[in-house]
């Protein structure tokens, strides 16, 4: 089987658009069977399991062992940003459904997008996304209400987002193709020891076993790496925009899933963020460029 490295190289164009594509469905699927984990295991104790699977998988495949040591700042900070990433989210999963979860997540590569911008076309997009944030807040009476604490973390899980995307691009042009990786070893060990105290032993259950797997490859081994493979490609307005689209592949995962159903006004509030993220990274002047 032909590899994204060499897929890119036969083509060029086409192909970081495509494994960008399939990086955001692996992701959305990883995340409605991590779902069930969380329940479970808790946020901390799924969060570790998906990050020590995830990181044992990526170093079979890149041994990057055999790799020089170059700049670790970068590195770290990659790490660190990934593991505070997956907690916040995973707490998230516990208290709001996965397109929401996902929608919210996403103020983190919108701030990346407009990040030092001031042009008018920029407000539209802050306003669309603060409206559709708004939508999602618990203020309205009637309805089923979202939890605020839920809330909180998907956002604290952007804000992490956006330290991943930066500090990602930067680590992959300094470190290759070890940077997913050496970024999961330091993610693993940050989060492990609240995961161990919150499962115990439950986290390597043989019952939970086949879903730990499939979440580690689905949710950090590929789509990191193909997500890493994607960032050194791609401009960042072309990654934002196709980015936006992981909202509703989250939703409609979830929807096939776990039977997750959102009402109107959550689409509206979901395709309000989506059309902010898309619209701010189209437009946005702004490079990521070390």
């Amino acid at each position: 089987m032909i590899s994204p490295k060499a897929w890119t190289k036969a083509y060029p164009t086409a192909a970081p658009l495509v494994i960008l594509m399939l990086a955001m469905l692996s992701t959305a699927v990883g995340a409605a069977i991590a779902k069930t984990l969380v329940s479970v295991l808790g946020a901390a104790g799924a969060t570790t399991q998906r990050l020590t699977l995830g990181m044992l998988m990526a170093m079979l495949v890149s041994q990057p062992w055999r790799a020089r040591t170059g700049r670790l700042r970068s590195l770290i900070v990659y790490g660190v940003a990934m593991g505070c990433m997956n907690l916040c989210f995973y707490a998230a999963l516990r208290r709001i459904p996965l397109g929401i979860a996902v929608a919210l997540e996403f103020s983190g590569p919108l701030a990346v997008a407009m990040l030092g911008s001031r042009r008018r076309v920029d407000f539209l997009w802050v306003a669309l996304a603060l409206l559709g944030i708004v939508q999602l807040l618990p203020l309205q009476r009637g309805g089923a209400a979202l939890d605020l604490a839920g809330i909180g973390y998907a956002l604290g899980a952007g804000a992490c987002w956006a330290l991943y995307i930066v500090a990602g691009r930067r680590a992959g042009l300094q470190h290759g193709a070890h940077t997913v990786a050496l970024g999961l070893l330091v993610a693993a060990l940050v989060i492990a020891p609240a995961g161990i105290l919150q499962a115990g032993t439950a986290l390597w259950s043989p019952a939970l076993l086949p879903r730990a797997l499939a979440v580690a490859l689905l949710s950090s081994a590929l789509p990191y790496s193909l997500e890493m493979v994607a960032l050194t490609r791609l401009p960042t307005k072309t990654f934002g925009v196709l980015m936006s689209l992981e909202p509703a592949l989250a939703a409609v995962c979830a929807f096939t899933f776990l039977g997750e159903h959102l009402s109107g006004g959550q689409w509206a509030a979901v395709v309000c963020v989506m059309a902010a993220c898309g619209g701010s990274a189209a437009t946005s002047r702004t490079s990521l460029d070390p």
